[in-house]
């Protein structure tokens, strides 16, 4: 897990330097590749903070018709997001290991990243559109 962490961050500070010449249309290297794959986990994190502000807010505005009510729909939430973080690097890191050692392995796991982003983000949409 260390390892992935630290190639994770060091391919984010690459991958917002390249941003601005990677064409993703036309990737060919596996650096451009993985590059366009932590671009597109960035764009997927961005969409899955934007849906958990929208159903945190929710929840609190329904925890206002049961103020008494313990647990509070917003300490649910947070417990299931953090949860829910807990098994996503884990889950990715295990992913990418289909290709461990090799210069696929970082593009993986930004692949997953993103997959599982976008899935918990339609689930956070749906919660805040539900409660709305």
């Amino acid at each position: 897990m260390k390892l992935i962490a630290a190639i994770f961050g060091a391919c984010l500070g690459a991958s917002a330097a390249m941003g601005q010449t990677l064409d993703c249309d036309n990737a060919t290297s596996q650096a451009e590749m993985t590059g366009c794959a932590s671009m597109a986990y960035d764009a997927a994190d961005a969409e899955l903070n934007r849906q958990w502000k929208r159903a945190m807010a929710a929840m609190k505005q329904m925890d206002r018709y049961s103020p008494n009510a313990q647990p509070s729909g917003e300490d649910v939430l947070r417990q299931a997001q953090r949860a829910w973080i807990a098994f996503r690097d884990p889950a990715c890191e295990a992913e990418s290991y289909l290709a461990r050692g090799g210069t696929m392995q970082n593009q993986l796991f930004y692949v997953c990243l993103e997959r599982l982003s976008r899935q918990r983000a339609e689930d956070l949409r749906l919660i805040a559109d539900g409660l709305n």
